[in-house]
């Protein structure tokens, strides 16, 4: 059962995209539109086509992310790598950019980068602009500015013949309504960023009760990453915002009593039974049982060797010593010889002459062993009990002497190298590595996911989405109440956790009166539904002008015009308010003031 919990991390890498070949149907007879899910987590793009040679799926996705390495002084060398290209987000996590804050973006620069990347990789081929229609998706009441500044950038930069705005969860509500779903309904969109409920009444979005929990995926991975890191200190590096992502989208789940399965998690047999564990990556090279023989034999020379070479510097630092005093001795003049006698504490020349002798003898004796020791620099390893062959007596006492200075620094080796040869057999049973480098996901597991629904566990002074929904119903009649409840949809990433609807039932059964009735439905696909109720749209409204905002309307009405259809905000354009016309009779008063003033200004 153990070794069936342990589950690796995938660690995957992004694999670029390449550039693609479009079909000819995209093109002919007339420029079909092109649906791009703009979303803060990940970015999906691909053609909206009624020929059934043009793939229903999006051709392109990625990762809304750029980031721009340094290159030499005044951006010579600078490389900018999107999405894909990037291949691991963790080694270049501190470069990082998002043209989003929160949902909507902000940083248009970057928006430009991920435009070019979808352009190129589809094979956009036209010259100097991109004359295919755009379907774009924006934030639930997408501010006025930020609508402008994307407006204008498809505009005039690339010069699109038209462009529609819609938001992503209400094309997912529209591809699902193929199912015979009302057309009236609360949507339920959480995604990387917040959460929205979202009321529809007839088939359009009720905006004025629209509300919005600032909470989603992207908090979910951070808090769980401070919990891991908090709980195992010593993998405080590996636990990264990649692989929390990993956990969030393939081992947690949302509690249906999130109490009561917390007092689950305190029975032993519930947590062994129900514990995931993650192995991180992990060496074993530095255990010494993984040593071959050869390989020791080579680390005991390579011992031996750092000795010689320690010994030998020793040798050489003593001769430079000697030599210095006996040249000393060498050069003291007759005049100062009783004066030198005297601080070399010695009684007479005789004396002195003996301890020169014997400085000499020393100083031949230690060239001898470093000529010695350069001739036989290719030595063998010596045992820690060697045998004693006839040798010349200068040689002998060099491997005595190697021998003895092993034996003195072995135990220095030992501390500075410790995948040295150690007796392992005694501690293997005891310490495993392999579950060293293991993180048991118990509670953690519905911990994150849990903050959608309680954003205190993380300090946010905010509602969860029970909260928030029963606040939106209550703003309605009881009868437009019954009718929003038969169809409450959930939609976006954060749908993908198993669960979600049994809770979401669980808390809508406690609010509502009792015997009453009411509907959950899960998108069929909460991650691409988006795309896939943006294309379907495309393809149904691609001859009609509902929708759609032309190079004429942009010009004309301004960039952060809006054109409705079933999908998108409601527009709510400026209204400055405007200056009464200043009348000749509140002119003249001031006129007549200014002329009694003797104003030198005015006179002039």
């Amino acid at each position: 059962m153990a070794a069936g919990r342990v589950f690796p991390f995938r660690d995957a890498r992004w694999a670029p995209d390449p550039v693609q070949a479009p079909s000819p149907a995209v093109r002919s007879p007339q420029p079909v539109p092109l649906v791009i899910d703009n979303g803060s987590f990940q970015t999906r793009a691909g053609w909206a086509a009624a020929d059934p040679s043009v793939p229903a799926e999006p051709l392109l996705r990625f990762r809304s992310l750029a980031a721009r390495s340094r290159g030499a002084r005044g951006g010579a060398g600078a490389e900018t790598q999107v999405g894909n290209d990037l291949g691991s987000p963790e080694p270049l996590r501190w470069l990082l950019r998002s043209p989003f804050d929160r949902n909507v973006p902000v940083q248009l620069e970057l928006q430009e980068l991920l435009f070019d990347h979808v352009f190129q990789r589809l094979g956009v081929s036209s010259q100097g602009c991109v004359d295919h229609p755009i379907v774009l998706t924006e934030a639930v009441c997408n501010p006025l500015y930020s609508r402008q500044m994307m407006s204008e950038l498809l505009f005039e930069c690339y010069q699109v013949p038209k462009v529609s705005y819609g938001v992503d969860s209400l094309y997912s509500f529209y591809h699902n309504k193929k199912l015979n779903w009302p057309c009236s309904g609360l949507v339920i969109s959480s995604g990387y960023q917040c959460t929205h409920i979202l009321p529809i009444l007839e088939g359009r979005l009720d905006a004025k009760n629209c509300k919005r929990i600032n909470l989603g995926g992207c908090q979910a991975a951070v808090y769980l990453q401070r919990l891991l890191q908090l709980k195992y200190p010593g993998h405080f590096a590996a636990i990264t915002l990649s692989r929390m992502e990993e956990i969030l989208h393939e081992h947690s789940y949302i509690a249906e009593d999130y109490t009561e399965e917390l007092q689950k998690w305190r029975s032993p047999e519930y947590y062994e039974n129900n514990v995931h564990k993650m192995q991180l990556p992990f060496s074993n090279k530095l255990l010494g049982s993984t040593l071959t023989s050869e390989e020791k034999q080579e680390r005991r020379q390579q011992q031996l060797r750092r000795l010689q070479e320690l010994n030998a510097r020793r040798r050489e630092e003593k001769l430079h010593l000697d030599q210095e005093r006996l040249d000393r001795l060498l050069y003291v003049q007759m005049d100062q010889f009783h004066k030198a006698l005297v601080e070399l504490n010695m009684d007479s020349a005789e004396e002195l002459q003996s301890y020169i002798n014997k400085l000499s003898l020393t100083v031949e004796q230690t060239k001898q062993k470093i000529l010695q020791a350069e001739v036989n620099i290719e030595v063998d390893v010596v045992d820690s009990k060697p045998e004693t062959p006839d040798l010349d007596p200068l040689g002998s006492e060099q491997s005595l002497e190697d021998v003895e200075s092993i034996n003195e620094f072995e135990p220095l080796f030992a501390e500075e190298q410790p995948e040295a040869e150690k007796p392992v057999a005694a501690v293997q049973p005891v310490f495993n590595l392999a579950e060293y480098h293991q993180l048991f996901l118990g509670t953690e597991r519905i911990r994150a996911p849990e903050i959608i629904f309680q954003p205190s566990l993380i300090g946010e002074d905010q509602t969860g989405i029970a909260e928030t929904m029963q606040y939106v119903l209550e703003r309605y009649p009881k009868e437009q109440q019954a009718v929003l409840v038969q169809n409450v949809f959930l939609t976006g990433g954060n749908a993908m956790y198993p669960g979600l609807k049994a809770r979401v039932q669980k808390e809508l059964l406690e609010m509502r009166p009792f015997q009453s009735s009411f509907q959950v439905h899960l998108a069929s696909s909460p991650i691409l539904d988006a795309w896939y109720g943006a294309r379907d749209w495309a393809v149904e409204h691609m001859t009609r002008e509902e929708g759609w905002i032309t190079r004429k309307d942009y010009e004309e009405k301004g960039g952060e015009y809006l054109k409705e259809h079933c999908a998108s905000n409601v527009y709510v354009p400026i209204r400055l308010p405007k200056q009464a016309p200043k009348t000749t009779e509140a002119l003249a008063p001031s006129r007549a003031l200014a002329a009694g003033t003797g104003n030198p200004c005015e006179q002039a």
